[in-house]
């Protein structure tokens, strides 16, 4: 090939290339910035959804955490077992020292999300109730402790006109106990929260 005819093929090549550049070139110009317009339309909500998320994570890992203090994982509990595993739980947790009086179990009230109320008496030394009632956060079942009436259980027994407390009389240096605890209907409260999701 000559410095002519390489000239000449160099020239229409660049008569090509600006014959493109003119006809499209402002067409993939636009194509160009359009595909960058979606991708950052994507980055900005894929940061969107993941700070949605967050808070969901740090809920997870406080429900984690909760789990593990608490011992209590709602996937293992069977409803229609649940009030007597708690019962039994319950008086398990009464060891070292702690001795029970009667315990009446009553059907909870649907409409607060329960399944039962359990009203029980104990009595026994200060550090071993006092051991008894840290338990019964850490038995691994849905239970709150409505309400904790306490006596000395010295001689001379409860106040008069207690219920559940006349008559109980003990050595000095003991107290006694009637609780009110409430065994929640742990399923209703996961639907609660889900309808607040």
């Amino acid at each position: 090939m000559t410095e002519r005819d390489k000239r000449t093929v160099g020239l229409g090549a660049m008569a090509i290339a600006i014959y493109l550049a003119c006809f499209y070139g402002p067409a993939g110009w636009r194509k160009l910035n359009q595909t960058r317009t979606e991708y950052l339309s994507l980055v900005k909500q894929a940061r969107e959804v993941k700070k949605e998320l967050e808070p969901y994570a740090r809920r997870a890992a406080d429900i984690q955490q909760l789990m593990a203090t608490y011992k209590l994982d709602p996937a293992k509990l069977v409803k229609a077992k649940v009030v007597a595993d708690a019962s039994a739980a319950i008086q398990k947790a009464a060891s070292g020292g702690v001795q029970l009086g009667p315990i009446r179990e009553s059907a909870g009230r649907p409409a607060a999300r329960e399944l039962a109320s359990v009203q029980m008496e104990a009595s026994g030394p200060v550090p071993a109730v006092l051991a008894f009632l840290h338990r019964l956060g850490t038995l691994g079942y849905p239970l709150v402790v409505e309400s904790v009436q306490i006596t000395a259980g010295g001689a001379g027994g409860g106040r008069p006109g207690m219920p559940g407390m006349s008559g109980m009389g003990g050595p000095p240096g003991m107290i006694k106990l009637t609780l009110v605890i409430t065994i929640l209907d742990y399923e209703q409260w996961k639907l609660e929260e889900l309808r607040h999701v």
